[in-house]
């Protein structure tokens, strides 16, 4: 299976954020920004106003772990991939809504205590799953193995799904996921933290595709 590694960003400034842009520039596809309000989670990062003019020829994937996510894809035009949290959900019709209008793709995220059953009744409005690894909130965490379990139902649920497992991935952990079954990995301290940005991302995608 082929394993998309897609660099994950947690910063509270602009200027962090296109630096670990820029650091990846390149070498990956697309990134993964992390979004928190203080209320969901209890952090913040950079929001909407951070993301007008963001370098070119790069996907980005905005991970809005926030209330009413809604008003936040509103603030973001684009052909963007909004992953929201099922958790965060009052108004399914109004993310749709805020989505389309935004000219983005949606996606659900789960968080570690959150049962595949809670988000069946979307996943057909989504191209993908976000499957926590670690509680929502925090950077640097340790990855949470029971939630291999839910990895494995998705993929058997739903074959042709984009899975991605966020939080803890390191190239050990990356195996684990990826034989669960998911084909996303995002990572932030394993390859931000790495002295060799490049070896970092290959590292992982070597050990999720067991090469």
């Amino acid at each position: 299976m082929v394993v998309e590694v897609i660099p994950a960003i947690l910063v509270k400034r602009r200027e962090d954020l296109l630096e670990r842009i820029k650091r990846v520039h390149g070498l990956v596809s697309s990134v993964h920004i992390d979004v928190m309000d203080k209320e969901f989670v209890p952090n913040w990062t950079v929001g909407p106003d951070d993301f007008a003019d963001l370098p070119a020829g790069m996907d980005y994937e905005f991970h809005w772990m926030v209330m009413r996510p809604e008003n936040w894809i509103a603030k973001v035009p684009g052909n963007h991939l909004h992953m929201v949290h099922i958790e965060a959900v009052a108004d399914w019709d109004a993310v749709k809504g805020a989505c389309r209008k935004a000219g983005g793709r949606l996606g659900i995220a789960m968080s570690p205590e959150t049962p595949v059953s809670k988000i069946e009744p979307v996943l057909k409005d989504v191209t993908r799953v976000i499957v926590m690894a670690v509680i929502p909130g925090y950077d640097g965490q340790k990855y949470l193995p029971e939630i291999e379990p839910k990895i494995r139902e998705l993929r058997g649920m739903f074959p042709k799904l984009e899975i991605e497992v966020d939080g803890g991935i390191t190239p050990f952990t990356a195996r684990r996921a990826a034989e669960a079954g998911a084909d996303k990995l995002a990572a932030a301290s394993a390859i931000y933290s790495a002295p060799d940005t490049k070896l970092a991302i290959e590292n992982i995608r070597n050990a999720a595709e067991r090469k």
